[in-house]
């Protein structure tokens, strides 16, 4: 099992490419706050994707821009969408997202961050989930770990056999619509894993409270491949 010092120490050597074909570093990208201390989400019935997908263009347009940004380790409220999450009655909801969300347009390619295989993929296809799903597998300097990509389009899955190679910078999907992929406004979940714990094609991108230290080491902050400095000066003032 590979640790987020591990990672952090491979990443050193290695020159990430980008995920999606935009400059994430544009002051027009908007960073969403998806938490209860967004007073906007108060008004917001997350369970009817059009009205959720509105907020997220609205604010879009607001910026003048297509593309967004959605926190890790953020607390969020909009889960209430979907038992996937909230659980049965007694059970403690999962609300702490464990990757960064690109919102962007349906059919923006997905790229691959760094060289690597497939490790599996799957479409988890309920209202909620991640929808059409690729994992990709790893090593840097002796270090494996794991990215994830979800709620993409399906035609994305069709080519793929586990084990395939990918070159970095590959095209490896595209994001898709709210029909195919998991009932969300277009974006892309990616998240980086260190030990995927024997699954295939899925794992939690969202944690309870109690299990937030232990998931929060399993799946380290993806900006460290992503290279956002908005979101790394928001995450040390959240430190300090």
């Amino acid at each position: 099992m590979s640790t987020q010092e591990d990672i952090r120490r491979g990443l050193r050597h290695a020159t990430p490419w980008y995920v999606v074909p935009f400059d994430l570093n544009n002051e027009r990208t908007v960073i969403f706050d998806f938490s209860e201390n967004n007073e906007e989400l108060r008004e917001i019935d997350f369970t009817d994707t059009t009205a959720f997908g509105r907020y997220v263009d609205q604010r879009l347009q607001r910026n003048n821009t297509t593309v967004g940004l959605g926190g890790y380790n953020e607390n969020r409220v909009l889960y209430c969408r979907s038992a996937l999450f909230s659980g049965q009655e007694g059970q403690e909801p999962r609300t702490v997202h464990l990757g960064i969300d690109i919102w962007a347009p349906a059919g923006t390619p997905v790229f691959a961050p760094l060289p690597g295989k497939i490790h599996s993929f799957r479409d988890n296809n309920q209202f909620g989930d991640y929808g059409p799903t690729i994992i990709l597998e790893h090593e840097i300097d002796g270090v494996t770990f794991y990215t994830l990509y979800g709620h993409l389009r399906r035609s994305s899955l069709a080519r793929l056999r586990k084990g395939m190679s990918i070159a970095q910078g590959a095209a490896i999907a595209e994001l898709g619509s709210e029909e195919e992929n998991g009932s969300w406004p277009p974006h892309v979940h990616f998240q980086i894993i260190t030990d995927m714990q024997g699954r295939e094609g899925d794992f939690p991108g969202v944690a309870t409270m109690s299990q937030r230290e232990e998931f929060l080491e399993l799946c380290p902050d993806p900006n460290l491949i992503l290279q956002v400095g908005r979101l790394e000066n928001m995450r040390v003032a959240m430190i300090e």
